[in-house]
This record gives structure tokens, C-alpha cells and sequence, in this order.
């Protein structure tokens, strides 16, 4: 395949934001003089966002009495804590160094809103590396629906079938596809332990952030 851009899921894939968010439902329970939870059953739920988390937090149903004030607490409290612990994935810092010493372009298409995505990638010094970041404020539709990957080609000048779209759950599969781009779906990132990336239809499933050199080099030498 050509390949002229690498898009990145952020969450879960890019970078490991679960400490942010662990940290965050933990000082909510200790704010209600609850014990800490258990943080692997914070992680697994990372990928169903704020309410998923509220919900396993505090073991309330979405919508239960009380949820929605949870929830805008916790989003709250993640504003100001967002971009405290977040780290790229070990492994991510030189694939994106060997994405640029290749001369393509990578950026972020991710479900988190713009007021939490935009600060993260400044405080990691990406902001400025990346060619772009979409987010849910961007477009009409959010992944699975392909709306994210078209706009971050466009903003690019690039076709999609010359872009790679790396993630963790199988709606940014879903949009990669939807988008005509290729897909690669990684194994390390907030996967619910009742997935399976390799389920999703990716052209490619990988363990490990470095993993991806061997996909990069295939496409960047068409053999």
C-alpha cells in the first residue's frame, strides 16, 4: 500500500490517559470516604468514557438517581487533571520519530472532546508535531461514522486510502474502513475484556507501538 500519513486513536493508543482518569474516580471515592478501586476495573471502561467510569466508580447505573451529577463532577474534575500523568505508550515516542524521519504526516482523529484533547497534546510538547487534530467538535458524527478520518485527509491534502489509522476499539476500525483508509488496531490499549481487536477486521493487529516500523517499512518500500 502507499502511505503518505499515520492518524492515531489518542486514547488508548497514542497515549496512556488512564492515570488521569484513574486518579480522578479515585478522589472522587476518597472524597466520599470510599476505599480506592481497583484500577485495572477503571481501565477496562475507559473506552465507554465518562459515564461507563462513573458508573463503575460508584457501581451506579447510567441514569440511576444522582448519576448525572457524577458525571458532571467527574468531567469537572478531569479539566483540571487531563493532562497531568498522561504519557505516550512506551514505544510511541520513536515510532512517531521514525514517522517523521520517513517526511509523513501523522495526527490524532479522537472521540474526546477538543477541551480535553487540545491541552494534552500541548502539555506533551505533540501539539506542534502533529498535522492535524480532530475531535468531536470538528464534525457532525463522531467514530464509528467516517466523518473524523475525511476531515483530518482534508485538512492534510492527502486521500484516504493513502493513510493509516491506528486504534484500540473497533469503531475507529468501523471509521477507518467507512473512510477508506487502512486500519490497524492495537492490543495494548483500553480493550474490554470481552473484545477482541483481532475481531475487527483490521488489515493489521499489533501488540506493541514498535510493531508498527514493520507495517511502515512494507508500505514506504510497496513490497
Amino acid at each position: 500500500m502507499a502511505l503518505r500519513a499515520v492518524l492515531f486513536d489518542m486514547d488508548g493508543t497514542l497515549l496512556d490517559t488512564a492515570p488521569d482518569f484513574v486518579a480522578v474516580c479515585q478522589a472522587m471515592r476518597a472524597a466520599r470516604d470510599l476505599p480506592p478501586l481497583d484500577e485495572q476495573l477503571i481501565r477496562d471502561v475507559v473506552s465507554g468514557g465518562a459515564r461507563a467510569m462513573v458508573s463503575v466508580t460508584f457501581g451506579l447505573e447510567v441514569g440511576a438517581e444522582g448519576f448525572e451529577a457524577l458525571r458532571l463532577e467527574f468531567l469537572e474534575r478531569y479539566q483540571q487533571h487531563c493532562a497531568v500523568l498522561s504519557r505516550p505508550f512506551d514505544g510511541m515516542p520513536e515510532l512517531l520519530e521514525d514517522i517523521e524521519r520517513a517526511h509523513l504526516q501523522w495526527g490524532v482523529a479522537t472521540n474526546k472532546p477538543v477541551t480535553f484533547a487540545e491541552p494534552i497534546m500541548q502539555q506533551l510538547a505533540l501539539a506542534e508535531r502533529s498535522a492535524v487534530l480532530v475531535c468531536p467538535d470538528h464534525v457532525p458524527r463522531s467514530k464509528p461514522a467516517p466523518d473524523m478520518l475525511l476531515l483530518a485527509c482534508e485538512q492534510m491534502g492527502i486521500a484516504p486510502g493513502d493513510v493509516l489509522f491506528v486504534g484500540d476499539d473497533a469503531r475507529d476500525i468501523e471509521a477507518g474502513r467507512a473512510a477508506g483508509c487502512k486500519t490497524a488496531a492495537v492490543t495494548y490499549g483500553y480493550i474490554h475484556p470481552d473484545d477482541n481487536p483481532r475481531h475487527w477486521g483490521a488489515d493489521v493487529v499489533v501488540d506493541h507501538p514498535l510493531e508498527l516500523r514493520a507495517v511502515l517499512d512494507r508500505a514506504l518500500c510497496s513490497c
